[in-house]
């Protein structure tokens, strides 16, 4: 994690880029807004329930996804996954038994 030392010194030289200097507060804290722009956000959140609300007096509702349809596995598509998941465990399992038989050596003359 960053120390808080280059955190301010990063904020502040954003703030002069951005010509914002002196809307952040030197520890990092939050931007300062004006009253009036506290007002207009209020104002336009107040805007979008109402949208919202006339939506739902009316019985339209807020339109969600539809879930995707789940799908079901057939019996057979269960059973070909069955086999085949048998057929490479067995292969495994060979692959394994070879490996551990040891070589029989010629004995010498």
């Amino acid at each position: 994690m960053a120390d808080p030392a280059s955190v301010a010194s990063t904020a502040g030289n954003l703030e002069f880029v951005s010509g914002r200097a002196g809307s952040v507060q030197a520890g990092g804290g939050s931007v300062r807004m004006s009253a009036a722009g506290r007002r207009r956000i209020a104002a336009a959140q107040r805007k979008r329930w109402a949208v919202l609300k006339k939506g739902e007096a009316q019985g339209k509702g807020v339109a969600k996804a539809a879930a995707p349809k789940k799908r079901k596995l057939s019996a057979a598509g269960r059973r070909a996954i069955i086999e085949a998941t048998r057929k490479r465990w067995a292969a495994v399992r060979k692959a394994a038994a070879k490996k551990a038989k040891p070589v029989a050596k010629a004995a010498a003359a």
